[in-house]
């Protein structure tokens, strides 16, 4: 293996795919704790509506979030085929609801394209970065911004 071989290789990185709402993201595996089945969350009182509720992990309570919703994409009501994506967002947990989990994608930032910047006055871009797998867009989600309620609150601590 030659030394370009062996920078390229340490330059990529590891996604995990995924669908929702009928399109393709993807989140860096370093981030994913676990992938579990559909478990029916306890809802929670005054949660934005892209909350489930929350889940018992092993005695830990996640909360569960729409991720179709959070992404204003159309939703459709949960059933033992979704998956649950257990995350790591700033040192806490939370659970990603999805139609599907993929694969494991290994890309380098050469493989990435920056996202165009749409997002409404005020608000960061969920999306990180575009590539493509086959005639397939990958949506690389930027999990922070997708969670500001959690870095709200964890600020107000």
């Amino acid at each position: 293996m030659s030394d370009t071989d062996v920078l390229a290789r340490s330059q990529s990185m590891e996604y995990l795919s995924f669908q929702v709402g009928g399109e393709d993201y993807a989140i860096d595996i370093r981030l994913v704790r676990e992938i579990r089945g559909w478990t029916t969350p306890s809802p929670m009182p005054d949660a934005p509506a892209f909350v489930l509720g929350v889940i018992n992990l092993r005695g830990e309570v996640l909360p569960l979030l729409d991720l179709a919703a959070r992404l204003g994409l159309t939703t459709q009501d949960a059933t033992e085929r979704n998956v649950t994506i257990v995350a790591e967002v700033d040192n806490g947990q939370i659970g990603l609801l999805v139609d599907a989990v993929s694969d494991i994608v290994v890309l380098s930032e050469d493989d990435m394209q920056p996202a165009p910047d749409i997002a409404n006055a005020g608000q960061q871009s969920s999306v990180r970065a575009l590539t493509f797998i086959g005639e397939e867009t990958v949506r690389i989600l930027d999990l922070e911004a997708i969670l500001p309620m959690m870095n709200a609150a964890q600020d107000q601590t």
